[in-house]
């Protein structure tokens, strides 16, 4: 393996030290209301490692477990109390929901200001836009390791390999953001080694374990695999990170990659909400 592994375990953690450092200069520390619906296991897992980062730098832990059963008028009671509440800086609600209830239409009653997760069409709009706001957390965190790794994107040719709204659409735009010349790639995509081979920058978000193989890097790449698969011989992503290696300048590695920038830039959101919600915009949009 000759590329540099572009460590998020690492990038994590510095930024949650520095969002624990700004927590505490905050007069009143940011609060996030996680609403999980149900007893889905993986997602009181998920529930669970964010509340415990959240309460690690100071956040305000303002969980609400939601019964399975809930009526969607009842759930969307309880999020527009939670849009209403001051004390209410961020609100997550946890994906996927049962089946009798609308994510999409719930997820809209959240507050552009409070819309953690950055998954609202609102903020969807404002991302598209160029305007102040919250951005998802996976496409947000890729913009660190990048910057962290001192990959210049201005004038460079980018490939996204996915076109999901949480993370293929948002990476796309925010690498546009940067100047850089972006192409997104999708399952209609024709001769797709030929499209990445041409990538300064790739990043593969398409949800497939390990559709990206050599050939279709460019020598000196900088490859960020956003995937994360669990086969009977381990965790991998949607890059084949060791054949890669031999290719690309720098890569991300599945575990220990973007994954762990997940829950840090839902922290860094958190702290912007709190200025979002005080009318200082600044450094919303990264």
């Amino acid at each position: 393996m000759s590329a540099v592994l572009i460590d998020g375990k690492a990038a994590a953690a510095e930024l949650r030290s520095e969002i624990a450092n700004e927590v505490a200069e905050l007069p009143r520390a940011p609060g996030l209301a996680t609403l999980l619906v149900g007893d889905d296991p993986a997602s009181h897992i998920y529930v669970k490692n964010k509340r415990k980062q959240c309460t690690q730098v100071g956040i305000r832990d303002l969980h609400r477990p939601v019964p399975g059963d809930v009526s969607h008028a009842e759930l969307a009671g309880i999020i527009d109390e939670l849009a209403d509440d001051p004390d209410v800086t961020g609100i997550l609600l946890q994906l996927p929901l049962p089946a009798h209830l609308d994510a999409n239409t719930l997820l809209a009653r959240i507050p552009p200001a409070k819309d953690v997760d950055g998954l609202t069409e609102r903020s969807a709009g404002r991302l598209a836009l160029g305007k102040p706001g919250l951005v998802p957390c996976t496409p947000s965190g890729v913009m660190h390791l990048l910057d962290r790794a001192g990959v210049v994107l201005e004038g460079a040719e980018a490939v996204v390999v996915g076109r999901s709204s949480l993370v293929g659409k948002p990476q796309a735009q925010l690498l546009l953001a940067r100047n850089a010349t972006v192409t997104t790639c999708h399952s209609r995509t024709r001769d797709l080694a030929g499209v990445t081979r041409r990538a300064d920058v790739l990043v593969a978000a398409a949800g497939v374990p390990r559709m990206i193989g050599p050939d279709a890097v460019k020598p000196g790449a900088v490859v960020i695999d956003v995937g994360m698969h669990r086969l009977e011989s381990g965790l991998c992503g949607d890059v084949d990170t060791e054949r890669v290696a031999e290719v690309a300048s720098a890569i991300t590695p599945v575990p220990g990659g973007v994954g762990p920038m997940t829950i840090a830039m839902l922290l860094r959101n958190t702290v912007l909400a709190a200025g979002l919600s005080s009318g200082d915009a600044v450094g919303a949009r990264r």
